[in-house]
C-alpha cells in the first residue's frame, strides 16, 4: 500500500502540516485508523502535560499529601503517599534523576 504526504491542520491551533507518508505508515503498523489531529509541537505539549507528575497533581486536588525529607539531597518534600521507616524517600528533582540514571 503506498503511501503519500498528506497537509492536515492543527485542532488546537490550526497550524496545516504534514503527515508524512512514513508518519502514515508507521500509524499502519500499529493498526491506528484515525489521522492525528494535532501538529507535532501541540502532540508533544499535550503529552507532557497528561504525563507529569504536577498535572496529576492539578487533576486531583483533594490528594492527602505527607511530608518528608528526601534520602538523596535532604530537601523537605511532600509526596503523595504515607513514607516507611527503612525505605527512602526522594524529592521530585532526586526522583527524576535517579529515574533518568537507570534509563542510561
Amino acid at each position: 500500500m503506498g503511501f503519500t504526504d498528506k497537509m492536515l491542520q492543527c485542532s488546537d491551533c490550526g497550524t496545516t502540516f504534514t503527515f508524512t507518508a512514513v508518519e502514515q505508515e508507521f500509524y499502519a503498523s500499529k493498526g491506528y485508523t484515525n489521522e492525528p489531529k494535532r501538529c507535532p509541537p501541540c502532540r508533544k505539549t499535550r503529552k507532557a502535560q497528561r504525563s507529569g507528575f504536577d498535572g496529576y497533581r492539578a487533576s486531583n486536588p483533594d490528594r492527602q499529601m505527607y511530608k518528608a525529607v528526601c534520602a538523596e539531597c535532604g530537601k523537605e518534600c511532600e509526596v503523595p503517599f504515607e513514607p516507611r521507616e527503612g525505605k527512602p524517600v526522594y524529592c521530585s528533582e532526586c526522583y527524576k534523576k535517579i529515574r533518568l540514571g537507570s534509563q542510561l
